[in-house]
């Protein structure tokens, strides 16, 4: 391991070397910015070996920060201090590294690059034709069309692929129920879901089975734990009601109605991104914390339903899988900026 990768989001800190060691610690960067060195210091603690950091963010867009520029200052100028004598490059749009001068210098393309050194580095595996990578992670679906094993987006910010289709704003844990639907089916009858975050899709993949208990993770609404029990709670307060009203049958049939709607959005949006590609589409690759559901995205877009679907989960692992940009970022460092790195030492 010589090429530490890190993937600094805005709820999520992710590391990866291009050996295929990875993590992801969460830190809502939001809420205490100043807290980003403390997990980044035992990060290069545990990767000491590292000679070279290889970084790519999203934190930029957090509103502790002024701007997107401000925030890419404030993440580099952290970056800076626990590299020490380390060289840093930091992954740009434009498929290329900079420099942390030239990153501060061009904010545009170095904003939200992470799902672009991803791309840039499955792409690979599909070298030839028309291919969608689908990465759900925790917040957000990317939807990136691939052709010849190059990104082909038509959007590269984040303005831009909104506009698209090529990012969703929903994933697998974050996303607010009230942020999918304002309606659901309790007892025969349509019920209003309330405007606050009392639950989130997290709760629903809780309720069904797709993520596992973890009486340890208390990331969620609430702050309790990621159980059935608690989940239950916090869908019953999504409509204004408690445990004592609400019953785990409504529940279930709650979050059945919520996961078909997230679904049938993700589809539309995958369709809509495909629908704009050379061909049809005969590659899907899959990633991230969702990549459950990312295969139910694969299996009902009427344009993807004839794609082989390529698992990154099952080559690289959940881990590597999970940390994705991190481990491309410091694979395409490994290949790139290595070498001549060691030629210069």
């Amino acid at each position: 391991m010589r090429v530490l990768g890190l993937d600094i989001g805005g709820a999520n800190i992710k590391a990866a070397t291009e050996t295929a060691a990875a993590l992801s610690i969460p830190l809502e960067i939001w809420r205490s910015p100043d807290r980003l060195i403390d997990v980044l210091v035992p990060i290069m603690d545990r990767f000491s070996a590292a000679e070279l950091l290889a970084v790519t963010m999203t934190a930029e867009l957090a509103d502790c920060f002024a701007t997107k520029s401000d925030g890419i200052d404030r993440v580099l100028r952290t970056v800076e201090v626990v590299a020490g004598k380390r060289p840093i490059f930091v992954w740009q749009t434009s498929g290329e590294f900079a420099s942390t001068q030239e990153a501060r210098d061009e904010p545009r393309l170095t904003a939200a690059a992470n799902w672009h050194a991803q791309a840039t580095f499955v792409g690979r595996l599909v070298p030839r034709g028309s291919a969608l990578l689908i990465d759900i992670g925790s917040t957000t679906t990317d939807l990136i069309p691939l052709v010849d094993g190059l990104p082909l987006p038509t959007g590269r910010t984040d303005i831009e692929r909104l506009q698209s289709g090529e990012l969703v704003y929903c994933g697998v844990r974050r996303t607010p129920l009230c942020a999918l639907t304002d309606c659901v089916p309790l007892a025969g009858i349509d019920c209003a879901v309330a405007a606050e975050l009392f639950a989130t899709i997290f709760d629903v993949y809780l309720t069904l089975g797709d993520i596992a208990e973890n009486s340890a993770d208390c990331l969620t609404a609430n702050g309790r734990p990621a159980t059935l029990v608690a989940a239950h709670d916090r869908i019953a307060r999504s409509i204004g009601g408690d445990t004592t009203e609400i019953t785990t049958e409504d529940t279930h049939r709650i979050a059945e109605h919520i996961a078909a709607t997230q679904l049938q959005r993700l589809c539309e949006a995958a369709d809509k991104v495909a629908s704009r590609m050379p061909g049809s589409c005969e590659n899907v690759l899959i990633s991230g914390s969702g990549s459950f559901l990312a295969r139910r995205v694969a299996a009902q877009t009427p344009r993807l339903k004839n794609a082989t679907i390529t698992s990154l989960p099952e080559l690289f692992g959940p881990r590597v899988s999970d940390a994705a940009c991190a481990f491309a970022v410091a694979k395409l460092a490994a290949e790139r900026e290595l070498p001549f790195l060691g030629a210069s030492g």
